[in-house]
């Protein structure tokens, strides 16, 4: 159980902590235990020798002790071949192959221990059931601390490369306690040893990201529900929650726009009927909210962020404003126990690069709305454009068009990025869906004269203000739900996010690898390395 949740901490930064991502996980590790307990009961019942059970448990501590070593390292050289050789479901593959190659061997390994201590524990067939049922106990027991210790001790304390290695090391003491009293193996026990301190000695001089310049990086750790990385650049400061794909959160060094999807987003305040009060989900290390301090200081700001170590973060490397009131709580539980409403609310909640289901469905869409003042405006960030039939952004598009009405809902791409912001607005205390008012600021939808003018009026920035000129005119109409066969609403009971969220990223991935795959089929191997030089 240490093994496999070390497992999703190994993986998650590169391919995301998903329920596909753990389901890939779970289902190895299961066929190499079940594999394990096939030939560990022939080889028992073939040898009964525990000097070759216990030979096999010093093979798999070993192995684990590697793992922080060399994981990442095969982790990176299996995605790039993959990455230049498969078209489809490249998240998939690289991770089930990653699991395959780093997990299952000494998985396998370890599968193979309860028919043997079954074959030395059973003395005759009388007390087999209890024997067997004592194993099962002491199995499950191990499970437990395998489970709890690592996700609240020492994950969250020392990290994941510093857990493989504490239960390596709990590991490897049995065989080398057995071995050192039979006084057998003493070589291998001593070469275990010394791969063992070695492991222990270089895994933590390198990180996730390895290849990355380390002068740059401000931080690297981890949290209960994230890898953190801080980037330290020229111009900006910025927070990854994994390796290969997005920047979570950004700081600029210099006042004014960031020149990423944030400043698309306050188009939110300009199109609100009022801009007194905003709510912010998913907060991380508060761009949103230096952002909204800039450019409208009188408004009273509410952050929600679920990970604790983020806020600690932003107070430390992102000058998060000291003023704003941050709760640590999941965004929906958040909603379900407040009775407060606010002029914007700002949805950015993502676990590294996917969406939690429970807020993407219909019924958090409608929590939010209520929590909305009249005239109000919900800003959703989508950061994985993918458009078409049966796409995640469709899907997110027709569920919060359902809650709010097509009428009031517009999307704007951001130019250069793989982002689509989502603004809706919320009606009248009747819930009319009549022509948009402009008391109800919804001209501003399609006037970019308009939403300059507003936003000048309430936050006096030329520079914010000439950038709604400009986003205005990429705001686009979205399609009635109502009116489409095929319109997909995420529910509660059903929103598949995270396979949605995988193929859009495989989308970008076979657009972005596409001129090495044809490279590679023209050129080979050298033709590639030559151009990634």
């Amino acid at each position: 159980m240490a093994a496999e949740l070390g497992a999703s901490r190994l993986l998650a930064p590169y391919f995301s902590s998903s329920q596909i991502v753990w389901t890939i996980i779970i289902g190895t590790i299961m066929i190499a235990l079940a594999l394990g307990a096939v030939f560990g009961g022939r080889w028992a019942d073939k040898d009964p020798n525990p000097d070759k059970l216990y030979f096999r448990i010093l093979v798999a501590a070993v192995w684990i002790a590697l793992i922080p070593l060399v994981g990442k390292y095969l982790i990176i050289a299996i995605s790039g071949l993959l990455i230049v050789t498969v078209s489809t479901n490249f998240l998939v593959l690289a991770a089930f192959v990653s699991c395959m190659a780093i997990f299952v061997p000494p998985l396998f390994l370890l599968g193979t221990v309860t028919p043997g201590l079954n074959k030395f524990a059973t003395d005759s067939l009388e007390d087999n059931a209890s024997v067997v049922g004592r194993l099962s106990a002491c199995n499950t027991v191990g499970s437990i601390l395998g489970t709890f210790l690592p996700t609240f001790i020492t994950i969250p304390a020392v990290g994941t490369f510093v857990t493989f290695l504490i239960f390596s090391g709990a590991l490897l003491c049995l065989p080398v306690v057995y071995f050192f009293a039979a006084r057998v193996r003493s070589i291998a026990c001593a070469v275990a040893v010394v791969v063992f301190a070695l492991s222990g000695a270089f895994s933590p001089m390198s990180g996730f990201a390895f290849w990355e310049n380390q002068s740059v990086i401000a931080y690297e750790g981890e949290s209960i529900y994230n890898y953190l990385q801080v980037k330290n650049l020229s111009d900006r400061t910025i927070l990854s929650t994994n390796v290969l794909f997005g920047v979570q959160s950004v700081t600029m060094k210099q006042p004014g726009l960031t020149g990423m999807y944030y400043d698309t987003a306050l188009a939110a305040p300009a199109l609100a009927k009022k801009a007194d009060s905003a709510l912010i989900l998913g907060m991380g290390t508060g761009t949103y909210a230096r952002q909204l301090r800039q450019y409208y200081p009188d408004m009273d700001v509410t952050g929600v962020e679920i990970d604790g170590k983020i806020t600690k973060l932003a107070g430390e490397y992102f000058d998060e404003p000291g003023d704003i009131d941050v709760s640590t709580y999941d965004g929906r539980a958040w909603l379900a126990a407040s009775h407060d409403t606010y002029d914007v609310i700002m949805v950015d909640a993502y676990q590294d690069i996917t969406i939690p289901f429970q807020m993407s469905s219909k019924e958090f869409f409608s929590l939010v709305r209520r929590h909305l003042n009249p005239g109000g405006v919900m800003v959703v960030n989508m950061n994985m454009i993918s458009d078409g039939q049966g796409s995640i952004n469709e899907a997110l598009t027709d569920t919060i068009a359902s809650v709010f009405d097509s009428a009031f809902v517009r999307t704007a791409d951001v130019p250069g990025t793989t982002n689509r912001e989502l603004f809706a607005k919320k009606t009248d205390l009747g819930g009319a869906t009549t022509a948009m008012s402009e008391s109800e600021g919804m001209d501003t939808l399609s006037d970019p004269g308009t939403l300059e003018t507003r936003t000048y009026d309430r936050t006096h920035s030329h520079e914010l203000a000439s950038a709604m000129n400009e986003i205005a005119g990429r705001l686009t109409e979205v399609d009635n739900p109502n009116w489409k066969k095929d319109a997909t609403i995420l529910t509660d009971d059903k929103a598949p996010v995270e396979v949605l969220g995988m193929r859009a990223i495989d989308n970008i991935i076979a657009r972005e690898a596409g001129p090495y795959r044809e490279l590679l089929r023209k050129e080979g191997i050298a033709g590639l390395l030559r151009a990634v030089q």
